[in-house]
């Protein structure tokens, strides 16, 4: 399991996936979004602006990310 410690009140989803390496650039996370391959939550996301805060928990192709604050 991937973390990403927050310097702000949230990230955005498109760039906590590129910040974790599951992606490599915003057009990628952009497209892989779109295609419903992203769960936060444990749902479906399709908004890449989609605003994550402490304890958020993104999935993506196995891999589990979570947001710490």
């Amino acid at each position: 399991m991937e973390t990403i410690k927050l310097r702000e009140e949230y990230i955005k989803l498109g760039q906590a996936l590129k910040a974790a390496g599951f992606v490599d650039s915003g057009v990628e996370a952009k497209m892989v979004i779109q295609e419903g391959l992203v769960k936060v939550d444990g749902e479906i996301e399709y908004q890449r602006g989609k605003k994550l805060y402490d304890g958020a928990v993104v999935e993506f192709e196995g891999q589990i990310l979570k947001i710490i604050g």
